[in-house]
């Protein structure tokens, strides 16, 4: 009799206990950078915290990640969970109503320690719609022991012509090193991410105010016939194939003596782990076309952001794993493992404002000015939200397709000019077809 009241008793208890919560498992798409990475190895972290979310991790070439989440979230395909994702898709898909606003993300996250550029450009009419979890603007890295070797010395703010005699003088005395190393592998957000601010550092926009594509100005023939001489004379073999990856492990293997691009990287080629010439580095802002550089400088903005799909049924568990994976305890967390200085940067004022980070990263300052020089909203002149992209729908496929009339100019298989050509005729036909131009 004991015994069965023993066990009608458990019973009851049971069902008040009601049954164990579901374990969920979600689909995260990104991309295959190093802070991504580094998040991967430490989502064990996560769910240890979340024992009922588990993270299925697709990771993807940048170029690769881009066609297989716009192909997903237009097509509501449903694979992806939580989507990595830029400043470009934000404005379009949260208008689009193809985004999730990030209403829930706790009460200890503030959002308003997001730096403000970021925030903004992540958010439609004052609503967030993707975590930032890095950012960035451009600078120019460069090997200080190769610019003293060889009597140079970088300028407060670089110009292109000064770049090409550097990139000339040290390749003259160390024939095992490139001059320079630039991205050349098309892509709108690869190859034309930089042409777009080198374009912009001679005072070309893509577009002029009444959308009429600028491919043939004379601040794009300057920019790309630059470009093309700089790679073919001072940089790598096979320059068309390098991406941000490619150029990173030439510049952490010594065979760069200057590399233009995100400032993402600085941590990483200052990081004794990763790079053979982590104590050599300097930085620089983006290198201007002319004194005084047009449109507030050369920069760019982007930030690399997680963000929920509109179609998704975990978009509670997946809304926990952004606030995760975006918060102050993140950055602490990459910190304790890692080290102050390889925690990913530029998304918040906190960070900036820790003497931590500020006295281990030594680039830290020059990526918060480039940041917040960075102004990509929409000017007289400049018709679109943007500066290494323009932020509608046809520039993903147009920017694509003239990056790859770009790389034919760097591998030789085109001159400059038929490649500007060209480029000036495809978005000539797709604003038109968009219905931008008559």
């Amino acid at each position: 009799m004991f015994r069965q009241a023993l066990l009608a008793g458990a019973a009851s208890l049971l069902a008040l206990a009601g049954p164990a919560a579901a374990q969920q498992t979600l689909t995260v798409a990104t991309v295959n950078n190093g802070d991504m990475i580094r998040m991967q190895g430490l989502t064990q972290e996560f769910t240890a915290q979340h024992p009922d979310i588990q993270v299925n991790w697709v990771t993807l070439e940048e170029n690769v990640l881009r066609q297989r989440v716009t192909t997903d979230i237009a097509t509501k395909g449903g694979q992806f969970d939580v989507m990595t994702i830029g400043t470009y898709e934000v404005p379009i898909w949260a208008k689009n109503q193809w985004l999730l606003p990030l209403n829930n993300l706790g009460a200890d996250y503030d959002v308003d320690d997001i730096l403000p550029p970021i925030r903004e450009a992540l958010s439609q009419d004052g609503t967030l719609y993707a975590a930032p979890f890095y950012a960035e603007s451009a600078m120019t890295l460069y090997r200080k022991d190769l610019f003293e070797a060889a009597g140079l010395t970088m300028p407060e703010a670089p110009t292109w012509q000064f770049i090409a005699e550097a990139a000339e003088k040290i390749k003259a005395s160390n024939p095992d090193v490139y001059g320079i190393c630039l991205r050349g592998k098309p892509g709108w957000g690869e190859n034309m991410a930089f042409l777009g601010s080198m374009a912009r550092a001679f005072g070309a926009d893509y577009f002029d105010a009444n959308w009429q594509p600028q491919f043939e100005s004379e601040g794009w023939k300057t920019a790309v016939a630059m470009y093309v001489d700089l790679m073919t004379k001072y940089g790598p073999p096979g320059a068309a194939s390098n991406g941000f990856n490619e150029n990173l492990s030439l510049f952490n293997q010594g065979r760069c003596a200057m590399w233009m691009d995100a400032t993402v990287a600085a941590s990483f080629v200052t990081n004794p782990k990763e790079s053979q010439v982590a104590d050599k580095v300097g930085f620089a802002p983006f290198p201007c076309g002319i004194e005084n550089c047009p449109n507030n400088g050369a920069n760019w903005l982007w930030a690399w952001s997680l963000a929920i799909p509109a179609g998704s049924q975990k978009a509670e568990a997946a809304e926990t794993f952004i606030s995760w994976a975006t918060s102050k305890a993140y950055l602490d967390l990459v910190a304790q493992k890692e080290g102050w200085a390889n925690v990913p940067p530029g998304t918040r004022t906190s960070l900036y404002e820790n003497s931590e980070y500020t006295s281990a990263a030594p680039f830290a300052a020059a990526t918060l000015q480039a940041i917040n020089n960075a102004d990509p909203s929409i000017t007289s002149d400049k018709p679109y939200v943007g500066l290494q992209f323009a932020a509608i729908p046809e520039f993903q496929g147009l920017g694509t397709a003239v990056g790859q009339q770009m790389a034919a100019a760097v591998s030789g298989s085109m001159p400059v000019e038929q490649a500007l050509s060209a480029a000036q005729q495809t978005a000539v036909r797709e604003m038109t077809r968009g219905g931008y131009i008559k």
